[in-house]
């Protein structure tokens, strides 16, 4: 449904928004309540009118299914909607319960009255997309709650539970029993004192010092917001509320909405937003797919990744046996579980039983055998490939028949390690990144085999642990890491052709990046890097080496964890530092390759690092590797550090321009220094630039 039920009770009308799942303002439910509201004025016998939505949620706020349709903003729309409300000669009562955002708060202030279950939750999170609420609640809420506390809510987008305001002027009254009972004996009794009808715009926003207030606020935000402008537009609107009168008010809300909703920044915002709801979709895997109970976990080995996999499943109740080869490397497995439990106590965010709680689901063991009754295994080993054969085909004897067989491989082939069992079916690879229970993507790889109801029960899973899901195809490095691996590649060229390892890493962390590619590769760990640069160049000899990393490799230089890679650290201390060891390696290597170095600008720097990795983005589409050009983002936007205000690097490719994005990598194939045929765009982006068209206009996929 999508609509708005009428019904009376006595002489009190209530209108039931019915648009599941949060009850979000589309068009129908937009014309259902303003219906609503002329057949109780038009019904002498009613004296008041209720406007209420589920338990789950009075009103989500904007239909996210009408964005970027004309039913957005077709009338009635939301500004119509809540003057019809305020303007009603009858008192209306607003009687929220569950989730109260956006849109759904703007038409509760705009009711005349507001009842709510002290858990309900409040928030105005548009600034989450780049924008401000733009249906009055910059002015409104101030005049309800006081500038301060309203602009933290709309500045942070946070929600905040119904009880923190009670006794403001926001609430009326707080409803303990049944939502709709005690909103009906609070219409009566308005109606029977005869209570007069408030509206918010006629109360005053005040605050004891608002010169003073707001240039702290702009203060506090700018350095804050940086690269987002809607925070500041929020100081602007709520400023306006304190200090213009109402009308006033709105329209410099209305003209900072119609700014921001057309910035690059607000696109970048909403784009992920959306993309992060479609990472779920796999076409050929409905919705209502049966998935596999997953009531126990086992962890093939307790080092850094073991763990963090781990914590993740004890985190949502799930008992995980982790297994390892030696009893001291078990204990220090266990040992850092432990550790992470009691950081999260001492910072408050824990308690003590929970914590001990969660220990308690862990089973350490030495033996394979504790892990028959898993119903799903996953495999956190060496990143050797005669390392997970010898593991899988231990698992595929010890495992009972349904569990789910994982990888947690970053480059290899999962099908091949699908290839040690006799049940290709249940195996899959759930990449997930480091530090495992810190980060939110989950990379899911669909070997030729996996089963339909394996992949939907990884999905869902994801969920379970609060991960971003992308499914990957089978290729080397999957999406994130074969992608990476051509902007690390020209951020390492250019320090052969003559920029600084300084540079490279300022310029890239200006663009947005929160982490310049060399600091990363040293957090990283440089072994791992070394170790899959080898392995390729014994697969493909034809393949340009990275020669300054590869020496730095052979120095034994892998890092933090060594103490030097690009930089060099103190002991326990995180921080880059400048090493001249490494000047003296990048000139010894230019000489060796007789490069004559040259200037590159940080503009250079940005594009072929940034561009490598959209031409490797559109090969992985037209590969059907990818499912969608947005899931490409989700895996950078939640797993590598790419500027979420920049939507991703596909998007932002889109937004500069496929034709210029195209032209700029023909300029850098001219380079000398340059791989041959490197700078060739991908037939997709080459025909996406020459139509005109995005990538998901044109792309495919070969997994559907």
């Amino acid at each position: 449904m999508n609509t708005a039920h009428y019904d009376t009770h006595g002489n009190v009308a209530v209108i039931r928004l019915d648009n599941p799942p949060v009850n979000g303002l589309g068009l129908p439910l937009r014309q259902g309540i303003v219906d609503g509201i002329k057949k109780a004025e038009g019904d002498s016998a009613i004296k008041a009118v209720v406007i209420i939505g589920s338990d789950r949620a009075f009103s989500g706020g904007a239909d996210i299914s009408e964005f970027g349709t004309p039913k957005m903003l077709g009338e009635p729309n939301l500004l119509t909607v809540i003057n019809y409300v305020e303007s009603s000669s009858k008192p209306v009562v607003a009687a929220i319960g569950g989730a109260c955002m956006g849109g759904g708060l703007e038409l509760a202030l705009g009711c005349h009255y507001r009842v709510s279950k002290p858990d309900a939750q409040i928030s105005l999170p548009e600034v989450k997309l780049g924008i401000l609420p733009g249906a009055g609640g910059t002015q409104r809420l101030p005049r309800v709650i006081g500038a301060e506390h309203a602009l933290n809510m709309i500045v942070s987008g946070a929600a905040m539970p119904a009880k923190m305001f009670n006794g403001s002027a926001l609430f009326d009254e707080m409803i303990d029993g049944d939502l709709l009972d005690g909103a009906l004996s609070f219409a009566h009794k308005v109606v029977s004192e005869n209570l007069p009808l408030k509206k918010v715009r006629n109360l005053k926003a005040k605050h004891a010092n608002p010169e003073g207030f707001f240039m702290f606020a702009r203060n506090t935000v700018g350095a804050v917001a940086k690269n987002y402008p809607a925070p500041l537009k929020c100081v602007d609107a709520v400023e306006a509320a304190v200090t213009k009168p109402f009308e006033k008010g709105m329209e410099i809300e209305r003209e900072a909405f119609a700014h921001l909703i057309n910035t690059s920044e607000s696109k970048a915002l909403r784009h992920a937003f959306f993309a992060e709801r479609l990472t779920s979709k796999i076409p050929d895997v409905p919705s209502d797919t049966p998935t596999r109970d997953i009531k126990q976990v086992g962890v093939i080995g307790a080092g850094t990744m073991g763990t963090g996999i781990s914590i993740n499943f004890l985190n949502a109740g799930i008992p995980v046996t982790i297994v390892e080869m030696k009893q001291d490397g078990l204990d220090r497995g266990i040992a850092a579980i432990r550790k992470v439990y009691e950081g999260r106590v001492k910072k408050g965010k824990m308690t003590q039983e929970k914590a001990e709680a969660a220990m308690g689901l862990v089973t350490p063991s030495l033996s394979y055998d504790d892990l028959k009754n898993a119903d799903l295994v996953i495999e956190a080993v060496f990143e050797e490939m005669g390392v997970k054969e010898s593991v899988f085909k231990k698992l595929d004897e010890v495992c009972k028949p349904g569990a789910i067989l994982a990888s947690n491989t970053s480059t290899l082939d999962v099908d091949k390690i699908a290839s040690f069992t006799k049940r290709p079916q249940d195996v899959i690879g759930l990449h997930f990144f480091s530090p495992a229970n810190i980060m939110q993507l989950l990379e899911v790889i669909r070997g030729k085999e996996t089963a339909k109801d394996v992949m939907a029960t990884a999905m869902k899973l994801a969920k379970t642990i609060r991960k971003t899901a992308v499914v990957s195809g089978v290729c080397d490095g999957f999406i994130g890491n074969r992608m990476i691996n051509q902007y690390s590649r020209e951020a390492l060229l250019m320090l052969q052709e003559g920029a600084t390892v300084q540079q490279i890493d300022k310029a890239i962390e200006k663009f947005g990046f929160a982490m310049g590619p060399l600091r990363m590769a040293d957090m990283a760990g440089g072994d791992i890097g070394f170790a899959i640069r080898k392995r390729q160049y014994a697969e493909n000899p034809n393949m340009k080496k990275m020669v300054v990393a590869d020496r730095l490799g052979e120095m034994g230089r892998f890092g933090q964890k060594t103490g030097s890679g690009f930089y060099r650290y103190e002991p326990g201390n995180r921080n880059a530092l400048h090493d001249p060891e490494v000047d003296r390696v990048i000139e010894d290597v230019r000489k060796e390759l007789r490069i004559t170095p040259r200037k590159i600008s940080n503009q250079e720097i940005v594009e072929r690092c940034v561009y490598a990795l959209v031409n490797e983005g559109a090969r992985i589409l037209e590969e059907g590797i990818a499912q969608r050009a947005s899931d490409i983002d989700m895996v950078y936007l939640t797993g590598y550090g790419f500027p979420v205000y920049r939507g991703g690097p596909m998007h932002y490719a889109e937004e500069v321009g496929l034709l210029n994005v195209v032209r700029a990598m023909e300029t850098f194939a001219e380079n000398p220094d340059a791989e041959p045929g490197f700078w060739k765009p991908a037939a997709l982006l080459q025909k996406c630039a020459a139509e005109g068209k995005r990538f998901d206009e044109q792309a495919t996929s070969k997994n559907q």
